[in-house]
């Protein structure tokens, strides 16, 4: 089985703008991404989609592999379809984000084992036990699953809502989605021509539009803490992590 991993770069943050490039304990984002993606030894190509020279340019001095993608793409979804539509003889293609820093290698490697064994298997992403200081918070995405861990729904609601307190053992825990994904190449290039959908448009959740279309996405549950960079403040955050932990 042959595995990418593309790395979703735009440049064009509203938030935090030339985000690919923000220096983190010296070095710029990106290539924090690149090298802990390399790490993972079940992909055979990693590679960064790029939307600005800079970010291409960037890559390439640290001796990383990139290509050029359209800077109109809405979605990181579109993104990396164009990259997939290059590369026929990717199977599984892992989607991890630009702004992910400290993701694990491990991660990408659990993704990848999803499909093994499991032909019908079209798309697979990542859960983790929500704090409750995140109940509240529409950025930190919740996800409940059916008894074989295949996604029900994704909110920037509080679900399952405990009414009354009344939870099945007394501690149902709350799982936050973690934005990373793996898709069959072919099911990928199929999602991305899928038109959006009334509940993608209204939660602005794009796994949305695969459940609303019929298609099962396998969550699978980990003990990783992800620390995006969304904000100023984030990226703050995670300096502060790499100097306390002297990374």
């Amino acid at each position: 089985m042959n595995i990418m991993c593309v790395i979703p770069a735009r440049y064009s943050s509203t938030r935090l703008p030339g985000k690919p490039l923000a220096m983190i304990a010296g070095r710029p984002m990106i290539e924090h991404v690149y090298e802990r993606a390399k790490q993972a030894k079940r992909p055979d190509t990693v590679l960064v989609a790029a939307d600005h020279e800079l970010v291409y340019r960037t890559v390439q001095r640290f001796g990383g592999q990139a290509v050029m993608t359209s800077p109109d793409h809405l979605t990181g979804t579109d993104r990396l379809a164009e990259v997939a539509r290059q590369y026929l003889d990717a199977d599984v293609i892992i989607n991890v984000q630009g702004d992910e820093p400290l993701i694990a290698p491990e991660i990408i490697d659990l993704l990848a084992g999803a499909f093994d064994g499991c032909p019908e298997l079209d798309m697979a992403t990542l859960m983790t036990e929500m704090t409750q200081e995140e109940y509240s918070l529409p950025s930190a995405v919740k996800v409940v699953t059916d008894l074989d861990g295949y996604a029900l729904y994704f909110s920037r609601s509080l679900i399952p809502y405990p009414r009354n307190n009344n939870l099945p053992d007394g501690s149902l825990p709350v799982y936050k989605h973690i934005g990373i994904y793996a898709y069959r190449r072919n099911f990928l290039l199929h999602y991305a021509a899928l038109k959006p959908t009334p509940l993608e448009q209204t939660e602005s959740l794009e796994q949305l539009r695969a459940l609303e279309h019929g298609y099962k996405i396998k969550v699978i549950k980990t003990d990783f803490a992800s620390i995006g960079v969304d904000t100023p403040e984030d990226l703050e955050k995670v300096n502060a992590y790499f100097r306390e932990h002297q990374l």
